[in-house]
């Protein structure tokens, strides 16, 4: 559901704070009872000296929830000396003892010229930096899967990490709201998001930009609140851009869904402008660090390694390439394969583009049996539907040293051939074409009617000379 900036009021109502103080702060209220003004404003004339020993008795959930007030409650539950107190008390190596008094120790830090020399926030930031553990989870990344070539414990890792995801909303007229997730569905090598109309989402004409954040919540002692999470940007789309580029890939009685760019979509009421749901499909590769490693305003920027220059072999960054495949849909598997040593030869490089072909429709031992059809299910609260010749396509190519050379998961639409693409099948043959800038994928497939069954009997990848070129610093 969208998250309401009011709900921080409420936390303040419920932060605990000694009998003293509450005492001191009832009698104000008391006295000044008599003004029109609300408790609301009663906070905001305390001197700040008076807030911030007030603020000191939060932990860092309370503290977390209760800036989200207003731009006042933000900037003193940011202060830098109550959080310099809380890493010390959690993370510091050389942590105070427990009698010293927390309550006068952040006032007598803030004049020091440690806390004026630290921008605002940066001890808060140490905080959630520290909570997140970094270095705990990566070496369980470090376990690659011999058949998909990225971390087999992605999920995981993730589940571990407590890490979700939540949609930014923003509508023409300026108005932003934020979308926790509604479900989430774990493939092989990708995941699925969910946010459907039960979160109040807008009219798909009034949207103007989406972005998508991973949040990993952060294990703080704080009870009957929500607790604060490290943000990450991960996408941030212009709706108006995209617009010219918006594809219907499919649709039923119901919805019409429409691609945006890959691997998301946006399901909109049929002869409406409605949106009955949000989809992102994500790649399994460094989905963890973009998850998390990303600012609330800047994305996770993955490093460059190059394979070293090879000026011997002639045919280097055009052989040795393995492909990981799969064909799903939002509940489960479809196919999955893996196809190694796969090359194309300098003679074979046809209109800029390197072709890679996993499966050849001459060569009848290599045609793969599909386990179901190829449809697309959603669900929508009380409403479900599949869209037909529609489904979700993850694919992981590894160049010859095993690293990730494109990974993509995105849905991808079925078309009916009216030439028969083999002659070795009696059936409908149908094309599966998936394009961006980094590379094509050619499937096609016999829809067998007597077995109520697909076989895929070509399978070929396409990889732009130019990105092979700056991989492997060649000149092809």
């Amino acid at each position: 559901m969208a998250t309401r900036r009011g709900a921080g009021s409420r936390a303040l109502k419920r932060m605990a704070a000694p009998k003293a103080v509450t005492s001191r702060v009832r009698a104000s209220k008391r006295a000044d009872k008599s003004s029109p003004a609300s408790s609301h404003n009663f906070m905001e004339r305390l001197p700040s000296e008076v807030l911030i020993k007030i603020l000191s008795y939060l932990d860092a959930s309370a503290l977390f929830t209760i800036s989200h007030v207003n731009k006042l409650f933000y900037q003193f539950a940011s202060d830098n000396a109550l959080w310099n107190k809380i890493y010390i008390a959690k993370f510091s190596k050389n942590k105070k003892p427990k009698h010293a008094s927390c309550l006068d120790e952040p006032l007598r830090k803030m004049g020091t010229v440690e806390m004026r020399d630290r921008p605002a926030g940066y001890w808060k930031w140490r905080c959630f930096r520290a909570a997140r553990g970094t270095n705990k989870w990566q070496k369980h990344l470090g376990l690659i899967s011999c058949h998909t070539g990225l971390p087999s414990q992605t999920e995981q890792v993730l589940r571990n990490l407590h890490v979700t995801w939540e949609l930014e909303v923003s509508v023409k007229s300026g108005h932003e709201s934020t979308h926790e997730l509604s479900c989430s569905q774990f493939c092989e090598t990708a995941v699925t998001l969910w946010w459907s109309v039960g979160d109040c989402l807008p009219s798909y004409q009034q949207i103007s930009t989406l972005q998508l954040h991973g949040v990993r919540r952060i294990a703080l002692n704080c009870p009957g609140l929500k607790k604060p999470g490290w943000r990450s940007l991960m996408t941030k789309l212009d709706m108006q851009t995209l617009t010219k580029s918006t594809q219907v890939i499919g649709q039923d009685r119901l919805v019409e869904l429409k691609l945006l760019q890959p691997g998301i979509i946006i399901g909109v009421w049929r002869d409406q402008c409605s949106v009955a749901f949000i989809m992102f499909t994500l790649h399994f590769h460094r989905l963890v660090e973009r998850s998390v490693e990303g600012s609330s305003v800047c994305p996770y920027v993955e490093p460059t390694v190059k394979p070293p220059f090879d000026d011997i072999d002639p045919e280097y960054g055009l052989h040795g390439y393995l492909l990981h495949i799969v064909l799903h849909d939002t509940v489960c598997k479809i196919m999955s394969g893996s196809f190694s040593q796969l090359f194309c030869r300098r003679t074979q490089i046809c209109d800029g583009l390197i072709q890679l072909t996993a499966i050849n429709r001459t060569d009848l031992s290599k045609h793969t049996l599909l386990s179901g059809n190829i449809t697309l299910p959603w669900r929508c609260e009380a409403l479900q539907g599949a869209v037909q010749n529609c489904c979700i396509m993850s694919l992981t190519l590894l160049d010859e040293f095993k690293k990730p050379f494109w990974c993509v998961s995105s849905p991808v639409s079925m078309t009916l051939e009216k030439a028969p693409v083999s002659y070795d099948y009696d059936g409908e043959h149908f094309l599966i074409h998936y394009q961006d800038s980094d590379g094509q994928v050619k499937m096609e497939l016999v829809w067998m009617k007597e077995q109520k069954q697909f076989f895929l009997v070509s399978l070929v990848v396409c990889v732009p000379v130019c990105k092979v070129n700056k991989h492997f610093g060649r000149d092809y």
